[in-house]
């Protein structure tokens, strides 16, 4: 279970495979149809639906549902503060990575099921295929940094600045920025789960 984490509430859960564990970090791998779950508001409505001084204010629910984007492939290196996302086109090609800001991950196993849990810190950074860059979500941040005393972000400046140390390993041409796991092809019997499974929902460990 890829699970994000707002002050001590489950914000959204992802199933994913395993498709190594090593000394680098954990890749895992999100199928298309894969069943999820995310925080809205008892009306219905995500985070990103709403003005953040109305979220702050809400009731809030976990509403379940199905990964619609493209199949993803995530890497979340070791200690770090950040991991970093393969996306795909329509055709399964390699199409960008996606450089998600987060507190590092923290790892839990009950057993029957096991997961990371993460606070996604909001401001990304996309990175092309030819290494150019640009940020993204910058207005949300921008906009959650301005209620300090509910926003899960506390030191926007160490946000950045990992987004930036980041973005050079990016310019480099780096590992993971390197071509490594842009050919990934997952097992054919690689398909999604049908549901959730018992204790996806069980309380952070962060």
């Amino acid at each position: 279970m890829h699970r994000n984490v707002r002050h001590g509430r489950i914000g959204w859960v992802r199933p994913a495979r395993v498709v190594l564990d090593d000394d680098r970090g954990l890749l895992l791998w999100v199928a298309r149809d894969t069943p999820v779950a995310h925080e809205v508001t008892e009306a219905g409505l995500g985070l990103r639906a709403v003005p953040f001084a109305e979220w702050i204010t809400s009731s809030y629910r976990l509403a379940r549902g199905r990964w619609n984007g493209p199949p993803v492939l995530k890497f979340l290196p070791t200690g770090a503060a950040h991991s970093v996302w393969w996306f795909r086109d329509a055709q399964d090609r390699f199409a960008s990575w996606y450089v998600n800001l987060e507190e590092p991950a923290v790892r839990w196993d009950d057993g029957a099921v096991a997961g990371v849990d993460m606070v996604d810190q909001d401001l990304d950074v996309v990175v092309h295929p030819d290494l150019t860059w640009e940020w993204k979500d910058e207005d949300e941040f921008l906009e959650r940094l301005a209620f300090p005393d509910h926003y899960w972000v506390t030191d926007e400046k160490a946000v950045r600045a990992e987004g930036e140390r980041v973005i050079r390993q990016a310019e480099a041409g780096e590992f993971p920025f390197d071509g490594t796991w842009c050919d990934f092809v997952p097992p054919a019997e690689w398909t999604p789960p049908r549901d959730l499974p018992p204790g996806w929902d069980r309380p952070p460990a962060r």
